[in-house]
């Protein structure tokens, strides 16, 4: 297994939606066994192989509960509620912000031989399924919210990125939950 370096807002390659993975063989099982590295080591509970680099439609999760897997090919649907709560993404190093989110979703797919899946989530799970089906379509939390949400996001960034330049540490670096969203 590979750790793999993770893109970074700027990145054109997050901003591209994915391809349907459609062969189900060794290399996709080698690619979610690097995704989990990565993951693990960032830390994080979901990765999307566009944040790796790869255009294609699959990503892996860990609720640190009960819920571990991956996902080729994701569909939501069935949205329903809403939940606040801070999100953040290894895409994004270092800020969080509270993001709406549906509560409980409906998560249809295929597994890493091929087979549907068909999983409905709620609360954190629900949250990952939505992170991580966002950048597939070439989307990041931050478009989720409003100006000023944004505008804070980014300024926590800068002030990130000058205290790293700096010489400095970070002074928050995986949050509230002791890992990125992704």
């Amino acid at each position: 297994m590979t750790v793999i370096p993770i893109r970074t807002l700027g990145d054109p390659v997050l901003r591209q939606p994915a391809r349907e993975v459609t062969d189900f063989d060794d290399a996709l099982r080698r690619l979610a066994d690097d995704l989990f590295e990565t993951m693990y080591d960032a830390p994080g509970v979901g990765l999307a192989a566009n944040q790796v680099g790869l255009q294609i439609a699959c990503f892996v999760y860990d609720d640190h509960e009960e819920h571990k897997g991956f996902v080729a090919n994701p569909v939501l649907s069935e949205l329903d509620g809403e939940q606040l709560e801070d999100e953040g993404c290894l895409s994004i190093p270092g800020p969080y912000h509270p993001t709406a989110r549906a509560l409980r979703v409906r998560l249809r797919g295929r597994d890493l031989e091929g087979n549907e899946r068909d999983i409905r989530a709620e609360g954190l799970l629900a949250r990952i399924f939505q992170h991580e089906t966002d950048h597939l379509l070439g989307g990041l939390y931050i478009d989720r919210l409003d100006d000023e949400g944004r505008r804070d996001v980014m300024r926590q960034l800068r002030e990130l990125e000058l205290e790293r330049a700096s010489g400095g540490g970070t002074s928050r670096t995986v949050g509230h939950r002791e890992r990125a969203l992704e």
